[in-house]
């Protein structure tokens, strides 16, 4: 290319990066002020740089060979301004398509057709709702994270306390510097301070309470100003519906939410496959990483082409369950380091999936291998399919469901030659499905490789059932996918980076 080419590559790009510029204050009030978070198919564009803006508008070349301009979308955003919208997510690039294939529309009008479920609803979806946090390891500082991100908005879910099992001198600065610093997912997004007298931590203009207390009922939660919260109990401590129940003791508490399997006839919910169960039910469970992460997987696969049984090998990070040296642990194997050694250990997951699944019951079996990395994990679904089917038409099914379908805010797609574990840190997807790794002839034994942040992409799936608790799961617009309507799997290209 000679110097007149490179210079007008350039100048193109200075171009779409200035209008990229141009959205991000709007994305960002739409956000704050509205609760409105725009995707580029499923992809948010919230908290974007410059450059990662241009790269979503790339990653639309997946759907339709096309990329995306800036130019189309920037008045979309400008539109969507003026509309007064409730809480909801948004898929710009999916409203901009559907108005490109009509003509009897202007753009205002058209928006206000397509999202008109949350045209003129106001801030709030339902009264702000009070959020208690049991228990501050891995998880709980985790969806903490996520609360306090979402701080300054109009976000109908307020952190208002921490419980702990007891709080000494330094605690609080304590607790507070591993809200701050993270060696895995890295330092906090804004501002903490601490008040030692009055036992609070403030994140991002939220002012939480961290309380001491042996037991859930010793804690009066009225006392402080709490009312009718959801207790995310992330202690491991409790974990059937009788102890469980001994946060609705505390006045103040009017459900609870474990992030961990139950037992005893607790519904075990994966967000976007059995959410409906959720309903009125005082005390629900986030089941496991594992079970979030493949459960919409198989059920995918089940839909489409029937599953006759299959075996699910975890190969899963440590946890602060084991030992780092050798040590005494009541576990089996799980005494040995777990910075050292790969360590076969028990796994409940096959049989969590067919709890939160019933179509699977029986048909699955599973184990596991803990390995010496800090996160990420991925899962191996060895299976025997109803019907035949071929590499390409088993991941352009499963890349469908992840651009298309219901289930596209728990399943991701990957294809490219050299993601690693490392690559899916900070994912927010429940599991994403390795398609290089695909194994399949045409007939009906296929391997599925699914990768997961068993820790963050957990705790974004912890938060949706949290939203549809409380009153606070944001409508998912354009209803149906206005894309959906000129591609199908057979058009996407194959080929899909990180």
């Amino acid at each position: 290319m000679n110097r007149a080419g490179t210079d007008r590559v350039l100048d193109e790009w200075v171009d779409r990066a200035s209008v990229a510029a141009a959205m991000v204050p709007i994305v960002d009030g739409l956000h704050r002020r509205h609760d409105v978070v725009t995707t580029i198919h499923g992809r948010r564009l919230v908290g974007r740089s410059v450059h990662e803006i241009l790269k979503l508008h790339r990653f639309a070349r997946h759907l339709d060979g096309v990329e995306l301009s800036p130019h189309e979308i920037l008045p979309v955003l400008h539109a969507l301004t003026t509309l007064d919208l409730g809480p909801s997510v948004v898929d710009v690039a999916d409203c901009n398509a559907g108005f490109r294939r009509q003509d009897a529309l202007e753009l205002d009008d058209y928006l206000r057709h397509v999202l008109a479920e949350a045209v003129g609803t106001g801030q709030y979806a339902a009264p702000p709702r009070d959020v208690v946090i049991h228990g501050f390891g891995r998880i709980g500082r985790l969806v903490a994270r996520i609360l306090l991100a979402r701080s300054g908005g109009a976000y109908g879910l307020r952190l208002r306390a921490v419980v702990l099992r007891s709080t000494g001198p330094e605690d609080l600065v304590k607790r507070a510097s591993l809200l701050r610093r993270d060696s895995v997912h890295g330092p906090f997004d804004g501002t903490i301070t601490v008040d030692q007298e009055a036992q609070t931590i403030t994140a991002n203009g939220t002012v939480i309470r961290f309380i001491g207390a042996a037991s859930p009922s010793d804690v009066d939660y009225a006392a402080y100003g709490i009312d009718d919260a959801v207790v995310v109990d992330s202690t491991g401590v409790r974990t059937d519906r009788e102890s469980l129940s001994a946060h609705l003791a505390a006045p103040g508490v009017s459900r609870v939410l474990l992030t961990a399997p139950a037992s005893g006839g607790v519904p075990n919910i994966v967000h976007g496959v059995n959410d409906a169960m959720i309903a009125d039910e005082p005390i629900v469970a986030a089941a496991s990483c594992t079970t979030n992460a493949i459960t919409p997987v198989l059920a995918a696969l089940e839909t489409e082409y029937g599953i006759e049984h299959g075996h699910v090998e975890t190969v899963h990070s440590f946890t602060n369950d084991q030992n780092l040296t050798d040590n005494h642990h009541p576990g089996p194997r799980r005494g040995r380091s777990a910075a050292l050694n790969m360590v076969p250990t028990k796994t409940g997951a096959a049989k969590a999936v067919a709890k939160a699944y019933p179509p699977l019951a029986g048909k699955l079996t599973g184990s596991a291998i803990r390995v010496p990395t800090p996160d990420v994990s991925i899962a191996v679904l060895t299976l025997t399919l109803g019907r035949g089917v071929t590499r390409e038409e088993l991941n352009a099914h499963l890349r469908e469901v992840s651009l298309r379908s219901a289930l596209r805010r728990q399943v991701d797609y990957v294809e490219s030659p050299e993601v690693v574990s490392s690559d899916f840190l900070g994912s927010r997807k429940a599991g994403v499905v390795d398609g290089l790794a695909t194994i399949a002839d045409g007939g009906r034994q296929v391997v599925v490789y699914v990768w997961y942040d068993n820790e963050y992409g957990y705790s974004r799936q912890v938060v949706r059932v949290l939203e549809t608790m409380s009153g606070h799961r944001a409508l998912t617009l354009p209803a149906v996918s206005a894309a959906s309507a000129s591609a199908s799997a057979a058009d996407v290209p194959v080929a899909l980076a990180v």
